[in-house]
C-alpha cells in the first residue's frame, strides 16, 4: 500500500532518488599528446595506447 506524499519525509524521498544522476565520463591523461582524453577512444591526433593508429594526413583526404 502506498504512503501519502505528506507522510514521506524529505530524507526518505532523497534517499530513494539518490541513484538518479548524471555520470561523469571516464577520462585519463594521455602522455603521448599531453592532454586528457576519453578512455577507449582514439585521440584527435590519431594515437591509441601510445601508438599511432590513424594517420592525420590520410584522414583529411
Amino acid at each position: 500500500m502506498a504512503v501519502p506524499a505528506r507522510r514521506t519525509s524529505k530524507q526518505k524521498k532523497r534517499q530513494r532518488r539518490g541513484h538518479i544522476k548524471l555520470s561523469v565520463p571516464s577520462m585519463h591523461y594521455d602522455a603521448t599528446i599531453g592532454e586528457y582524453r576519453l578512455s577507449h577512444r582514439v585521440s584527435p591526433s590519431g594515437y591509441y595506447k601510445g601508438r599511432q593508429v590513424v594517420n592525420a594526413e590520410q584522414e583529411n583526404n
